[in-house]
Protein backbone atom coordinates (compact mmCIF):
# COMPACT_ATOMS: atom_id res chain seq x y z
CA UNK A 1 0.00 0.00 0.00
CA UNK A 2 1.72 3.38 -0.74
CA UNK A 3 2.04 6.03 2.02
CA UNK A 4 -0.84 8.40 0.38
CA UNK A 5 -3.28 5.46 0.69
CA UNK A 6 -2.26 4.24 3.84
CA UNK A 7 -2.30 7.93 5.58
CA UNK A 8 -5.82 8.16 3.73
CA UNK A 9 -7.01 4.74 4.81
CA UNK A 10 -5.68 5.48 8.60
CA UNK A 11 -6.77 8.95 8.53
CA UNK A 12 -9.06 7.77 11.58
CA UNK A 13 -6.12 6.38 13.32
CA UNK A 14 -3.52 9.04 12.57
CA UNK A 15 -3.82 10.57 16.14
CA UNK A 16 -3.13 6.91 17.53
CA UNK A 17 -0.16 6.73 15.76
CA UNK A 18 1.05 10.02 17.07
CA UNK A 19 -0.16 9.70 20.75
CA UNK A 20 3.54 9.75 21.60
CA UNK A 21 4.07 12.92 20.47
CA UNK A 22 3.90 16.30 22.94
CA UNK A 23 2.26 18.30 20.83
CA UNK A 24 1.87 21.40 23.70
CA UNK A 25 5.54 20.94 23.97
CA UNK A 26 6.61 21.77 20.86
CA UNK A 27 4.44 24.28 20.21
CA UNK A 28 5.10 26.09 22.95
CA UNK A 29 8.72 25.82 22.10
CA UNK A 30 8.10 27.17 18.72
CA UNK A 31 6.04 30.16 20.32
CA UNK A 32 9.58 30.82 22.40
CA UNK A 33 11.51 30.60 19.65
CA UNK A 34 9.11 33.51 18.11
CA UNK A 35 9.63 35.56 21.02
CA UNK A 36 13.22 35.23 21.34
CA UNK A 37 14.36 35.84 17.68
CA UNK A 38 11.33 36.70 15.50
CA UNK A 39 8.97 39.67 15.57
CA UNK A 40 6.52 38.48 18.42
CA UNK A 41 3.68 38.24 15.30
CA UNK A 42 0.46 35.78 15.77
CA UNK A 43 0.67 35.09 12.42
CA UNK A 44 0.75 31.73 12.12
CA UNK A 45 0.93 28.43 9.92
CA UNK A 46 1.73 24.75 10.18
CA UNK A 47 3.22 23.27 7.40
CA UNK A 48 2.11 19.41 6.95
CA UNK A 49 -0.68 19.73 10.01
CA UNK A 50 -1.92 16.48 9.85
CA UNK A 51 -4.92 16.43 11.78
CA UNK A 52 -4.59 19.93 13.58
CA UNK A 53 -3.07 19.32 16.77
CA UNK A 54 -0.22 21.88 16.59
CA UNK A 55 -2.90 24.49 15.40
CA UNK A 56 -5.10 23.81 17.74
CA UNK A 57 -2.10 24.24 20.72
CA UNK A 58 -1.23 27.91 18.68
CA UNK A 59 -5.25 29.00 19.05
CA UNK A 60 -5.42 28.31 22.57
CA UNK A 61 -2.39 30.31 22.78
CA UNK A 62 -4.10 33.16 21.52
CA UNK A 63 -2.27 32.88 17.63
CA UNK A 64 -3.92 33.25 14.39
CA UNK A 65 -3.44 30.05 13.79
CA UNK A 66 -3.84 28.18 9.98
CA UNK A 67 -2.88 24.97 8.58
CA UNK A 68 -1.54 23.35 5.21
CA UNK A 69 -1.41 19.94 4.18
CA UNK A 70 -1.55 17.77 1.49
CA UNK A 71 -3.70 15.02 2.08
CA UNK A 72 -7.99 16.11 2.37
CA UNK A 73 -8.86 13.61 5.06
CA UNK A 74 -6.43 14.78 7.24
CA UNK A 75 -7.60 18.18 6.61
CA UNK A 76 -11.23 17.56 7.30
CA UNK A 77 -10.15 15.80 10.90
CA UNK A 78 -8.17 19.08 11.30
CA UNK A 79 -11.38 21.56 10.83
CA UNK A 80 -13.11 19.52 13.38
CA UNK A 81 -10.78 20.25 16.06
CA UNK A 82 -10.11 23.71 14.88
CA UNK A 83 -13.37 24.63 13.27
CA UNK A 84 -12.22 28.25 13.99
CA UNK A 85 -9.01 27.82 12.16
CA UNK A 86 -8.32 28.07 8.16
CA UNK A 87 -6.80 25.30 6.58
CA UNK A 88 -6.19 24.74 3.00
CA UNK A 89 -4.70 22.02 1.12
CA UNK A 90 -1.54 22.48 -0.92
CA UNK A 91 2.28 21.26 -1.65
CA UNK A 92 3.93 22.81 1.41
CA UNK A 93 7.47 22.96 -1.31
CA UNK A 94 5.13 25.31 -3.88
CA UNK A 95 2.35 27.31 -1.46
CA UNK A 96 1.56 30.66 -0.82
CA UNK A 97 -0.38 32.90 1.14
CA UNK A 98 -2.88 35.47 0.87
CA UNK A 99 -1.17 37.87 3.80
CA UNK A 100 2.42 37.71 5.23
CA UNK A 101 2.81 35.41 8.36
CA UNK A 102 5.22 35.41 11.45
CA UNK A 103 5.70 32.04 12.08
CA UNK A 104 5.80 29.18 10.03
CA UNK A 105 6.17 25.48 11.70
CA UNK A 106 6.56 22.08 10.37
CA UNK A 107 6.82 19.88 13.12
CA UNK A 108 7.30 15.73 13.17
CA UNK A 109 10.42 15.49 10.42
CA UNK A 110 7.66 16.61 7.78
CA UNK A 111 10.27 18.62 5.64
CA UNK A 112 11.97 15.57 5.02
CA UNK A 113 8.61 15.14 2.85
CA UNK A 114 10.16 17.60 0.19
CA UNK A 115 11.71 14.36 -1.33
CA UNK A 116 14.22 15.75 -2.95
CA UNK A 117 16.91 18.42 -2.31
CA UNK A 118 15.35 20.39 -5.68
CA UNK A 119 11.75 20.44 -3.61
CA UNK A 120 13.53 21.24 -0.60
CA UNK A 121 14.57 24.39 -1.91
CA UNK A 122 11.59 25.03 -3.41
CA UNK A 123 9.91 24.91 0.32
CA UNK A 124 12.06 26.81 2.08
CA UNK A 125 11.96 29.75 -1.16
CA UNK A 126 8.01 29.05 -0.57
CA UNK A 127 8.21 29.70 3.54
CA UNK A 128 10.43 32.88 2.91
CA UNK A 129 7.76 34.44 0.82
CA UNK A 130 5.22 33.48 2.71
CA UNK A 131 6.87 35.36 6.12
CA UNK A 132 6.84 38.89 7.02
CA UNK A 133 10.35 40.61 8.17
CA UNK A 134 11.26 39.16 11.02
CA UNK A 135 9.47 36.07 10.95
CA UNK A 136 10.50 32.93 11.84
CA UNK A 137 10.40 29.64 10.39
CA UNK A 138 10.91 26.90 13.28
CA UNK A 139 10.81 22.97 12.10
CA UNK A 140 12.80 19.74 13.02
CA UNK A 141 15.14 17.67 11.09
CA UNK A 142 17.66 14.66 10.86
CA UNK A 143 21.15 14.70 10.12
CA UNK A 144 21.07 11.64 6.88
CA UNK A 145 24.89 10.92 8.13
CA UNK A 146 23.95 10.16 11.80
CA UNK A 147 20.93 7.74 11.09
CA UNK A 148 21.13 4.58 12.67
CA UNK A 149 19.31 2.05 10.09
CA UNK A 150 18.82 -0.73 12.87
CA UNK A 151 17.21 2.44 15.31
CA UNK A 152 13.12 2.27 15.75
CA UNK A 153 10.57 3.17 18.06
CA UNK A 154 7.13 1.94 18.67
CA UNK A 155 4.50 2.55 21.18
CA UNK A 156 0.46 0.86 21.92
CA UNK A 157 -2.79 1.96 21.44
CA UNK A 158 -6.51 1.06 21.97
CA UNK A 159 -9.14 2.43 19.85
CA UNK A 160 -12.15 0.98 20.50
CA UNK A 161 -12.07 -2.88 20.13
CA UNK A 162 -8.89 -2.72 18.13
CA UNK A 163 -5.71 -2.57 19.43
CA UNK A 164 -2.63 -1.20 17.18
CA UNK A 165 0.92 -1.03 17.51
CA UNK A 166 2.85 1.60 16.02
CA UNK A 167 6.66 0.92 14.93
CA UNK A 168 8.73 3.57 12.49
CA UNK A 169 12.40 3.55 11.85
CA UNK A 170 14.70 5.65 9.72
CA UNK A 171 17.03 4.35 6.89
CA UNK A 172 19.69 5.64 4.50
CA UNK A 173 21.90 3.51 2.49
CA UNK A 174 24.77 5.80 2.83
CA UNK A 175 24.85 8.01 -0.43
CA UNK A 176 22.41 9.88 -2.19
CA UNK A 177 19.75 12.37 -1.83
CA UNK A 178 16.90 9.88 -0.64
CA UNK A 179 16.61 8.00 2.42
CA UNK A 180 13.10 5.97 4.29
CA UNK A 181 10.95 6.36 7.06
CA UNK A 182 9.94 2.81 7.48
CA UNK A 183 6.38 2.46 9.13
CA UNK A 184 4.85 -0.69 10.32
CA UNK A 185 1.25 -0.70 11.59
CA UNK A 186 -0.49 -3.88 13.26
CA UNK A 187 -4.14 -3.83 14.08
CA UNK A 188 -5.10 -6.51 16.12
CA UNK A 189 -9.57 -7.01 16.58
CA UNK A 190 -10.48 -10.41 18.62
CA UNK A 191 -7.48 -12.14 18.54
CA UNK A 192 -7.13 -11.45 14.38
CA UNK A 193 -3.67 -9.25 13.23
CA UNK A 194 -3.82 -7.17 10.13
CA UNK A 195 -0.34 -5.64 9.42
CA UNK A 196 1.09 -3.02 6.98
CA UNK A 197 4.51 -2.00 5.92
CA UNK A 198 5.09 0.76 4.34
CA UNK A 199 8.57 3.05 3.29
CA UNK A 200 8.05 6.71 2.96
CA UNK A 201 10.40 8.26 0.49
CA UNK A 202 12.10 11.28 2.36
CA UNK A 203 14.63 13.84 1.08
CA UNK A 204 18.35 13.52 2.42
CA UNK A 205 20.29 16.00 3.90
CA UNK A 206 23.17 16.94 6.40
CA UNK A 207 22.46 19.58 8.68
CA UNK A 208 25.57 20.94 6.76
CA UNK A 209 23.86 20.66 3.55
CA UNK A 210 20.79 22.15 4.92
CA UNK A 211 21.91 25.07 6.55
CA UNK A 212 23.45 26.01 3.43
CA UNK A 213 20.01 25.79 1.59
CA UNK A 214 18.67 27.79 4.57
CA UNK A 215 21.52 30.72 4.76
CA UNK A 216 20.42 32.71 1.25
CA UNK A 217 17.25 33.46 2.72
CA UNK A 218 17.45 33.21 7.10
CA UNK A 219 19.67 33.80 9.94
CA UNK A 220 19.84 30.33 11.21
CA UNK A 221 20.44 29.04 14.45
CA UNK A 222 20.45 25.37 15.07
CA UNK A 223 19.22 23.82 18.18
CA UNK A 224 19.10 20.90 20.50
CA UNK A 225 16.09 18.62 19.48
CA UNK A 226 14.89 19.16 23.36
CA UNK A 227 11.12 21.49 23.74
CA UNK A 228 12.08 21.87 27.04
CA UNK A 229 15.36 23.76 27.12
CA UNK A 230 16.85 26.07 24.13
CA UNK A 231 20.13 25.09 23.73
CA UNK A 232 22.31 25.11 21.05
CA UNK A 233 22.87 21.68 19.07
CA UNK A 234 25.75 19.86 20.15
CA UNK A 235 27.23 18.96 16.61
CA UNK A 236 26.59 15.51 17.83
CA UNK A 237 23.34 13.93 17.65
CA UNK A 238 21.13 13.12 14.85
CA UNK A 239 18.30 15.21 15.36
CA UNK A 240 17.56 18.93 15.70
CA UNK A 241 15.69 21.94 16.00
CA UNK A 242 15.85 25.11 13.54
CA UNK A 243 15.35 28.39 14.17
CA UNK A 244 15.56 30.62 11.18
CA UNK A 245 14.81 34.23 10.93
CA UNK A 246 13.64 35.64 7.57
CA UNK A 247 16.30 38.30 6.19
Amino acid sequence: MSGNALYTDLSGYYDLMCADIDYQAQSHCAQRVQQLFGNGGRRHLDLACGTGPHVRHFLDAGYASSGLDINQPMLDRAALRCPEARFVQQDMCTFRVDAPLDLITCFLYSIHYSASIERLAACIASVHGALAAGGVFCFNAVDKQRIDNASFVSHSARHGDDQFRFSSGWYYRGDGEQQALRLRIERTVAGQSEIWNDEHPMVAVSFAELQALLEPYFEVQVLAHDYQCLMPWDNATGNALFACVRR
